[in-house]
């Protein structure tokens, strides 16, 4: 069966690559925006959904796999930075604290829907102004919810974390084949290796 990434983040893309799938990647864009007085998980389902639906409903017969990643401190949602002054304001309150990292995932096939939501918490070290500013001015901030990416520059910044590292990543790759079974694509398993 033909498995479709809804997503053009390169991250969720090597992510299952690295763990041997193989799928095609058909990008969407929905309001990424949270209603009011939702919650992180319920955020995160209700988009991820809304992803995989939108591709699912072009491309009968696939298995389209819909993910969207948060950030929560403070009872605050922040997703992507608008701009690079949003983005120092988000490591601002990082800096020094725990907050959590919710990835909501959802898979549709032939009308089947199975979707989860998984937490990480992550614990930062305290960073300087000029700490701050380097990272922002690294241009890697930009397209990330919460402004950072783990595997990246900021992994320097980030002292432990409790979970799916591949969560914080953006997409948690066991909670992908747990629920790419649970709709019934086991031959997802059996991907072509990487060589």
């Amino acid at each position: 069966m033909r498995l479709i990434l809804a997503s053009a983040s390169p991250r969720r893309a090597e992510l299952l690559r690295s763990a041997g799938f193989a799928f095609d990647v058909v990008p969407v864009n929905v309001d990424e925006t949270p209603l009011a007085g939702e919650q992180p998980g319920a955020c995160v389902v209700r988009l991820a959904s809304a992803k995989a639906r939108a591709v699912a409903c072009r491309n009968p017969g696939t298995a389209v796999i819909g993910a969207d990643t948060v950030v929560v401190v403070d009872g605050h949602l922040l997703g992507k930075p608008r701009d690079d002054a949003d983005a120092a304001n988000m490591l601002r309150m990082l800096s020094g604290r725990t907050h959590e990292v919710w990835t909501g995932v959802t898979i549709c096939r032939d009308g089947q829907e199975a979707s989860d939501a998984v937490v990480t918490r992550v614990h930062f070290l305290q960073m300087t102004t000029d700490e701050i500013l380097w990272y922002v001015g690294s241009g890697e901030p930009r397209d990330k919810a919460g402004a950072y990416g783990v595997q990246g520059l900021a992994s320097r910044f980030i002292d432990h974390l409790e979970g799916s590292c591949s969560n914080v990543v953006g997409l948690p790759i066991a909670t992908v084949y747990r629920l790419l079974n649970q709709v019934g694509v086991e031959d997802a398993r059996w991907s072509s290796p990487r060589r």
